[in-house]
């Protein structure tokens, strides 16, 4: 399918041809900042949806641009070093995740600067990436935020989405999440408590042992696994 320009003043090139990567990157950044909305940026900080350069477009408006410019794994690469949170959100979206290596996946989550973009990587790109579960205790193992953070939002868009993978893989994921259980950085926290309950939610085979680790850090003097631990097992408690 071809892909014609998203900006009426760019040169009517083919934007796919491998010798143009500059000049289709310049058709992409013409076309998320035709779209910004400065406006929007104050109210999307009070979510911690923050970063330098943020444009302010909404999700689905990069959804349909991503639909527009196709799979592109150039264009990918090229998008994320903008450094520019809403052309990282882009990036992951038209990513080849079969084409993504080690090197550029770590790439990634040693850019990133806000938790959409970590999480949006993660959902778009990196789960569907045959080197995806490899990376989870790697970056699990960071000290970096949202580095760390990057390992457990993948383990929990993993628990959701690869369906075919044993329930035997998550259980072994576990002890990750009482590892990282006392971080109190507030993106780390939020993080390893979304893998603990995708995890739980995974099926009734995973609940039970998902709601001992709830337990065990419940009974914890730190703050943090104590929240962790108590927002899971309300989730899963009323699953049952």
């Amino acid at each position: 399918m071809s892909k014609p320009p998203l900006c009426a003043a760019a040169e009517p090139q083919n934007p796919r041809m491998p010798n143009k990567p500059d000049h289709r990157l310049n058709i992409a950044l013409a076309a998320l900042r035709e779209r910004a909305r400065p406006e929007q940026l104050d109210a999307m900080a009070r979510f911690g949806i923050t970063g330098d350069g943020r444009l302010g477009l909404a999700v689905p408006t990069l959804r349909l641009l991503a639909r527009q410019f196709g799979r592109d794994h150039e264009l990918a690469l090229a998008l994320w070093d903008t450094a520019i949170p809403d052309a990282q959100i882009l990036a992951g979206m038209v990513a080849e995740p079969a084409g993504l290596t080690v090197a550029q996946m770590d790439h990634w989550v040693a850019g990133m600067r806000a938790w959409d973009v970590c999480d949006q990587a993660c959902t778009n790109a990196f789960v569907k990436s045959p080197l995806a579960w490899a990376a989870i205790p790697r970056w699990a193992a960071r000290e970096a935020e949202f580095e760390k953070r990057a390992g457990f939002a993948l383990l929990a868009v993993a628990a959701l989405h690869q369906k075919q993978r044993p329930d035997a893989d998550f259980l072994a994921r576990l002890p990750l999440i009482e590892a990282a259980a006392d971080d109190e950085r507030n993106f780390v926290k939020k993080a390893v408590n979304w893998a603990l309950r995708q995890i739980g939610k995974r099926s009734a085979g995973l609940r039970e042992p998902a709601l001992t680790v709830a337990e065990r850090l419940c009974r914890r003097s730190g703050k943090a696994a104590r929240w962790i631990g108590g927002d899971a097992r309300r989730e899963l408690q009323r699953r049952a």
